[in-house]
């Protein structure tokens, strides 16, 4: 079975967050959506959605709702679309944008930056810093809780520290 390699960045957050995972091509973008709060370390517990276009309109919507579509928006369910149906003949590397929790306003770039054969997948390849703790109120809210403004910070999360061995996609 072939797979994808992709690499999702977290925007606003510096040092950069990322992740770079394996995933098979017959994945639906809900499969990806589970693997992404995965490889982020959230628990899906938001709202989220993945958009594409060209330019800065990205009005094509594949996400497990209408809600939050506008109504210039091109909507597709994210359980009727896999990745190599997405990707088909397209060029790669491909970009699209993945929103999660709308009130904090996370937003990833995905890079599907090469398609491999054979290769173990879903897997995780590689990533640097902790994700940011769900519900700390966006990356205005994270740059406070780095710089120790946020008393209800867990003692325990080091945002230098990604643990690898700790995902299990």
């Amino acid at each position: 079975m072939n797979s994808y390699i992709l690499k999702i960045f977290l925007y606003e957050t510096d040092p950069q967050v990322w992740r770079r995972f394996s995933v098979p091509e017959t994945a639906t973008f809900s499969d990806l959506h589970q693997l992404i709060q995965k490889a982020m370390g959230w628990h899906d517990e938001q709202a989220h959605q993945f958009r594409h276009g060209k330019g800065r309109h990205l009005k094509h919507v594949i996400a497990d709702s209408r809600e939050e579509v506008g109504p210039a928006d091109e909507y597709t369910d994210e359980k009727d679309i896999t990745i190599s149906q997405f990707i088909s003949r397209k060029k790669l590397p491909l970009r699209l944008m993945y929103r999660y929790d709308f009130f904090d306003e996370w937003t990833h770039e995905i890079v599907f930056e090469e398609k491999t054969e054979n290769a173990e997948s879903p897997r995780l390849l590689g990533g640097e810093r902790a994700c940011p703790p769900e519900d700390c109120g966006g990356p205005f809210g994270y740059k406070e809780c780095l710089a120790g403004y946020a008393e209800w910070m867990d003692d325990d999360y080091d945002p230098a520290v990604f643990d690898m061995t700790a995902v299990e996609l």
